[in-house]
């Protein structure tokens, strides 16, 4: 086998002859490679697209202050985050969803971390009504999710939306095929919702997806995007920090009902009133569903936004800026200030649910 560099091209006879007298002296190309600048820490960020577009926001500013960590971000959905942060790949994993009492028993070093509250919307392309936020029930999704309702003016649609010229036309739904916290989320609304999807389909980041007629599967959220807007007469789950996308592309936005049986656009105030609903059951651990909160005001698809990591890092350094990270991460003053959640959507940590994040955050060693 012949020997590359870094280039991929062969090495050169001078080349081989420097490696040969370095091997000579005792001394490994290793010793001699140029070095990465001494006491920089490197971190992997992977996982959640929803999450994604925050975290690229934060990780300049970030850095430039601290010019000693390296954060590289991927956007490759909460399942990837998930499985990624527990087998060590990555330092932290992005995800919509918190792990299952299951995983958690498997893996107990493993930490699920709110940094801030994000929600989702559903979306579609409907020839001349994308002006108009139609109607949609949990048990109305899940009846098109399932296969159940195929035309845009099935009868449970048209009750929703009375004096709506719906168009007789073959609904076509999009969902994710990766694994996802958007699927996570949106299979919980249905499964919340709808006794019948809970007890056929359920929810979780990967879920058997009924065979509705002409259904298309995408991968992250600017799949999603990109399917609806291709795609006349679809309906989709997108994570709200792709709001500006949708509204570029003059795509609808519905109105959902939620558990008070009040149909409610998605608005910074109505996420603010579901989280004020549920985040004071938040637990130690911080594994809660936001999903389906009381309230008449209440946006129905909200979430923690979690940082999946291990409490016991390879080494105290690493340990060390991921807790100055993340401490600065949920703070009001730095990664949850105005300017980083208006530009995602997002809505800041409540101060309880920060201070428990605190606490898991200084577990990480």
């Amino acid at each position: 086998m012949s020997r590359r560099n870094d280039t991929g091209r062969q090495p050169g006879r001078r080349q081989v002859i420097a490696l040969a007298a370095m091997a000579g002296l005792g001394l490994s190309v290793a010793a001699v490679a140029p070095a990465r600048a001494a006491g920089t820490v490197n971190l992997l960020e992977t996982g959640s697209s929803l999450l994604y577009p925050l975290f690229n926001l934060w990780v300049p500013g970030y850095t430039k202050a601290n010019p000693h960590v390296r954060i590289t971000t991927q956007s490759t959905g909460s399942g990837t985050g998930i499985s990624e942060a527990i087998s060590g790949v990555a330092q932290i994993g992005a995800s919509d969803a918190y792990l299952s009492d299951a995983l958690m028993k498997m893996h107990p070093g493993m930490l699920n971390i709110p940094l801030a509250i994000s929600s989702q919307m559903i979306n579609y392309n409907l020839p001349g009504l994308n002006g108009k936020h139609l109607k949609f029930s949990g048990p109305v999704l899940a009846g098109i999710y399932s296969g159940k309702i195929t035309k845009w003016n099935d009868p449970a649609i048209a009750k929703l939306n009375p004096g709506v010229k719906l168009p007789d036309h073959d609904i076509i739904t999009v969902h994710r095929t990766d694994g996802s916290g958007d699927t996570f989320i949106f299979s919980q609304y249905l499964s919340f919702s709808t006794p019948a999807w809970q007890n056929s389909t359920g929810y979780g980041t990967t879920v058997s997806w009924p065979a509705a007629p002409g259904a298309i599967g995408a991968e992250g959220n600017p799949g999603m995007v990109n399917a609806i807007k291709t795609n006349p007469y679809s309906i989709a789950y997108i994570g709200v920090s792709f709001k500006q996308a949708i509204v570029e592309n003059k795509l609808g936005e519905a109105l959902l009902e939620n558990k008070a049986g009040k149909f409610v656009p998605l608005t910074v105030a109505n996420v603010q009133a579901a989280a004020n609903a549920k985040s004071a059951a938040t637990p130690k651990d911080e594994r809660i569903s936001l999903v389906f909160a009381p309230g008449a005001d209440s946006y129905p698809i909200i979430n923690y936004e979690y940082a999946i990591v291990k409490n016991k890092q390879p080494n105290a350094t690493t340990a060390a800026e991921m807790r100055k990270f993340f401490t600065w991460a949920i703070s009001p003053k730095g990664g949850n200030a105005p300017h980083f959640m208006a530009a995602v959507s997002f809505v800041p940590l409540p101060a309880s649910v920060v201070k428990l994040s605190a606490a898991q955050i200084a577990e990480i060693k």
